[in-house]
């Protein structure tokens, strides 16, 4: 079923893109632990009130841009479809979002590693993955019927595409991240098509 997005739903989430980007701008320049999160919401020039509509706290806001990244990858796996492969699938839904023309932004890479700093994002982070590998498996389950095999396709593909980001930034992306992703995602694939 697909969801029109309203008015309301655009600037809802142009208000959280902007308190995102706010506190990634902020984070890289001053360090995360100088950061607040009145200074947050002073440069993305929303009230204090308003972040905290949108937000718990700096490390909530900070991994924004990483939630959306799951949530569309979900959303292009469940527009695969069915009859598909899963492990195909799965490596046809990291393809669409992970586009040699989409290369991520420089401070992404700069965030990524931020966030590897710091204990408590890294944390938060974690949690928010393992969330999203229960929302993968469920998807791959309803594919294969097999609970089991649902949830150790739905950990292997998280970890070979963590696997292909890692290698992607310690190589400070000499080759395409896609490219990246894709050679590690192909090199699991005999197990798992």
């Amino acid at each position: 079923m697909s969801r029109v997005e309203t008015l309301r739903d655009r600037k809802k989430a142009a208000t959280a893109d902007a308190l995102y980007r706010a506190a990634v701008r902020l984070a890289i320049a001053r360090g995360l632990d100088d950061v607040t999160v009145e200074a947050i919401a002073d440069e993305a020039e929303v009230s204090r009130r308003t972040f905290s509509n949108y937000f718990a706290n700096k490390e909530d806001a900070l991994l924004h841009g990483d939630r959306a990244r799951m949530r569309r990858l979900l959303e292009e796996l469940r527009a695969r479809p069915r009859s598909e492969a899963p492990w195909r699938a799965l490596r046809r839904s990291a393809a669409a979002l992970y586009t040699d023309a989409d290369e991520p932004d420089p401070q992404w890479v700069v965030q990524t590693r931020l966030i590897r700093r710091h204990p408590s994002v890294l944390a938060q982070q974690m949690a928010g993955h393992a969330a999203f590998e229960q929302d993968l498996a469920e998807e791959l389950r309803l594919r294969t019927g097999d609970p089991m095999r649902a949830r150790l396709l739905a950990a292997a593909f998280l970890a070979g595409l963590r696997v292909g980001v890692d290698v992607w930034i310690e190589r400070q992306g000499a080759d395409p991240m896609g490219a990246q992703i894709d050679a590690a995602l192909a090199g699991m694939a005999e197990r798992f098509a």
